[in-house]
Parts: structure tokens; C-alpha cells; sequence
């Protein structure tokens, strides 16, 4: 931001130097310096004036106007009227002044008057249900904080609780919260009153980054699971769980898009997530936290965020764009695990060429006794879309394969225009 110069304020020219004076002072009537306090002015005759006029030196003037004195010859003049008159204002001006400052003077002492700012009393009634603080405190009670302890580290998360007994109670969260925890690795789930209760991981599905972990306590609140094919681009969204280890947080914002194409992991362990958008702020800390609709339903589980770049400590933050797993698929997955400990994942039964630039998903092989096996399909074919939806590269093929479920019928679009159905087989998490 650039500031201007201030504006040059326009000053009185004043003289640098005190003008000669005019020729008639310097005539021989003029009186002599007794009289008139000044030099005396040398005549046009003068030796020293008649080859050049004489300049004063330039002299600083102060900018005041100095006090006159009066001769004391005329002081004594005034006449008898004028000093009666002067005596009597004189006597006027004490009179007034010792008025006024009596009158200041009890005003100083009197009391002075009190002053009241008005003051609104703070709202205790209960917020609407369908408000954010409503859902909010609805909600809240549901949501725990995951703490995974180890000799090699640590690591914070979120997780809700989605079913509990009179014994025990289960909470769904990322494997990525709790990856590697065996052993001699601790899980301590805190909920929203502070205490604690140690976990146990009843599986885990790294494909879709979900997992399910058991404690040993009954009777809990259980979340409110919504319907993720319901939700448009625009719907309310609110997250909530620990980010940076702030358990409690809440955020709100809307649904920005939806069926984003979502890889997480390496290369032994990645998940393929076709994920509801949001700007709800979303850091690290929320994996495995609730999104939730205005209804106070679950609709997806926060997973992961895009960000531009890491922070100064290390951690990136949201730039709002946040990524919740739907929980429709959260549910099928999470119902696997609780029953059986593992978990199934669609498949047309083919290996895909992850290095093909052109549009499209190229076919490299078929496994044999696959699904696609029992079709046309063939090595060298590309898929270009899935029930009519455009299919930009290999992994947009298999994030939209991830979000149906084992038996479902796809329609298949290859490069020249033929269509293929394919029934889904499944493949052990």
C-alpha cells in the first residue's frame, strides 16, 4: 500500500530583509534618531549612497506583534469620565468573575449523575433443533477422539459410534487413524465428557480406508445413519470431531460437489474413494469424524483434504476442500466388519494399464474366472464410460467401480461405441 505525499500547506511570503526607507524620511525635515528610534538614512549626496544604494542584510522577523507602551504623558490625560468608567468595568469584571467561580465551585461538589449502559441478557433457551447449534448438540455425544499410541509415536483421529449392546459398543473410523495398531500399540477412545475406554480393532478395510474398533461399554448413543444417494451439491453439511487434537470441534458448510474421484495410501495399501465434497473445514485430526446432514444424519465420513501445500510445522490445512467417504458404502463396509471381521470390494475382473495417457481406462488383461471373463471384453479394449458416466483415466474406472456393490449390473462403453454389461463379482479387503 502506497501513501501520498501530504499537500504543501501555502505559507504568508514574509520579507527576508526590512525595506530602505522611502526618500521622504530622509529629507531635512526629518527628525533625528532621538525622536524616531531608527539609523539615520544617508542622503542621495552621501559618498557612500551615490555610487550604490544601501540594502539591509536579510534578518530572520519573528511572527508576533510586540506590545505598544503608551507614553505616560498620555495615560494621565483621560478625562475624570473615563476613569469612572474604567474603575466601574473593572469592578464589574471581579464581581462576575467571583460569581463564576462560586457557581463552578458547587457544581464541583455536587454530586454528579449516575450513568447506565444498557445491558442485554445472554439467550438460554434452547436453539432450534434444525439450527447448527441444535445439531451440534445432538450430535456431539456420539463423536469420540482416537488416540493410537506406540513406542514409534502417536496419532490423534476421530471416530462415532455406530451400534452398541448392553456389553460393548462399536465406532467406525479410517484405517488410516488406526493403521499398524497391534502389538504393543495402545487405542484410547475419549468421548465428549472426558472419560476414556480402550479400543480394540474388530477389521479394517484399506481399500475403502475404514475401520471398526470395540470397547467395553454399553448403552451409548448411537449415530443416525442417513441415505449419501440423497444427498445434491448445495445440501448443509456439518463436520465434527477432533482436528489437531480440539476434541469437539464443529464446522459447517455445504455439500461443494459430488462423486469425486479420491486415491489415498501407497502403493502396497490405497483407497479408492468416489467422495462427497465439502467446504466444511476439515484438518488433520477429523479422519474418521461424521458429516452430517440438517437433519442430524450421518452422510459420509470425513477421510481426507486437498491442500496447496504443507504448513511451517509440517501439517497441511484445509483450503476448503474436504472429502468424506459416502455412508451408504461406509455402512456396507462397517457391517462386514462387525459380522465377519473382513469386507468385500466390487470388481469387473480385469488389470488395467495405469500408464495409458489416452482418454479412457485401457484393459491390459482379463483375470481368468472374473467377471469380465464371461464377456466380450478384451485385452487392448478402452473403456470410456460406466452407465453413461465418462471414465477419464484407470483409477476414475475403478473409484466408480468401488462405489456400486458386489452383484451389481455396470454397463460398460468401450472406445467404439459398443456397450457391455458386466455383472460385479467381489474380492476379499
Amino acid at each position: 500500500m502506497t501513501q501520498n505525499p501530504e499537500d504543501q500547506q501555502s505559507q504568508p511570503e514574509v520579507p527576508s530583509f526590512v525595506d530602505a526607507a522611502s526618500p521622504e524620511s530622509t529629507g531635512p525635515e526629518s527628525t533625528g534618531p532621538e525622536s524616531t528610534g531608527q539609523e539615520p538614512v544617508p542622503t542621495p549626496t552621501d559618498p557612500v549612497t551615490a555610487s550604490a544604494p544601501v540594502v539591509s542584510a536579510p534578518t530572520s522577523t519573528w511572527v508576533y506583534t510586540p506590545a505598544v507602551a503608551l507614553p505616560e504623558s498620555a495615560a494621565n490625560s483621560a478625562s475624570p469620565a473615563v476613569k469612572k468608567a474604567m474603575i466601574a468595568g473593572v469592578i464589574s469584571g471581579l464581581l462576575a468573575g467571583l460569581i463564576g467561580f462560586t457557581g463552578a465551585s458547587l457544581i464541583g461538589t455536587a454530586p454528579s449523575p449516575s450513568i447506565s449502559l444498557p445491558m442485554t441478557s445472554g439467550d438460554t433457551s434452547p436453539r432450534a433443533d434444525d439450527s447448527i447449534a441444535g445439531i451440534a448438540q445432538a450430535v456431539l455425544p456420539v463423536v469420540v477422539s482416537i488416540d493410537v499410541s506406540s513406542s514409534q509415536g502417536s496419532g490423534t483421529g476421530s471416530g462415532f459410534v455406530i451400534r452398541s449392546t448392553a456389553k460393548e459398543s462399536f465406532v467406525l473410523t479410517n484405517n488410516h487413524v488406526v493403521a499398524g495398531a497391534g502389538g504393543t500399540q495402545k487405542i484410547t477412545v475419549t468421548f465428549q465428557d472426558q472419560t476414556q475406554a480402550n479400543a480394540t480393532i474388530v477389521g479394517t478395510d484399506a481399500s475403502y480406508d475404514l475401520a471398526v474398533l470395540r470397547i467395553n461399554r454399553g448403552n451409548l448413543p448411537v449415530a443416525a445413519l442417513g441415505d449419501s444417494s440423497d444427498v445434491v451439491v448445495g445440501d448443509a453439511t456439518i463436520a465434527i470431531g477432533s482436528p489437531l487434537g480440539l476434541s469437539g470441534t464443529v464446522t459447517s458448510g455445504i455439500v461443494s460437489a459430488l462423486d469425486r474421484p479420491v486415491t489415498a495410501g501407497d502403493a502396497t495399501d490405497v483407497s479408492f474413494i468416489s467422495a462427497i465434497q465439502t467446504d466444511a473445514a476439515i484438518n488433520p485430526g477429523n479422519s474418521g469424524g461424521p458429516l452430517v446432514n440438517s437433519r442430524g444424519e450421518v452422510i459420509g465420513v470425513n477421510s481426507a483434504i486437498a491442500t496447496t501445500g504443507s504448513s511451517l510445522s509440517g501439517q497441511s490445512g484445509s483450503i476448503g476442500l474436504g472429502f468424506a467417504i459416502p455412508i451408504n458404502q461406509a455402512r456396507r463396509v462397517a457391517t462386514d466388519l462387525i459380522e465377519t471381521g473382513s469386507s468385500t470390494y466390487p470388481v469387473i475382473g480385469v488389470q488395467l494399464d495405469m500408464t495409458y495417457e489416452g482418454q479412457g481406462a485401457l484393459i491390459q488383461s482379463l483375470v481368468e474366472g472374473g467377471p469380465a471373463s464371461k464377456t466380450s471384453l478384451a485385452a487392448g479394449d478402452v473403456i470410456t464410460k460406466i452407465d453413461g458416466v465418462k471414465v477419464g483415466n484407470g483409477t476414475e474406472l475403478v473409484v466408480r467401480i468401488r462405489a456400486k456393490n458386489p452383484g451389481d449390473v455396470v454397463k460398460l462403453t468401450l472406445s467404439d461405441g459398443s456397450i457391455i454389461e458386466v455383472t460385479l463379482g467381489s474380492d476379499q479387503s
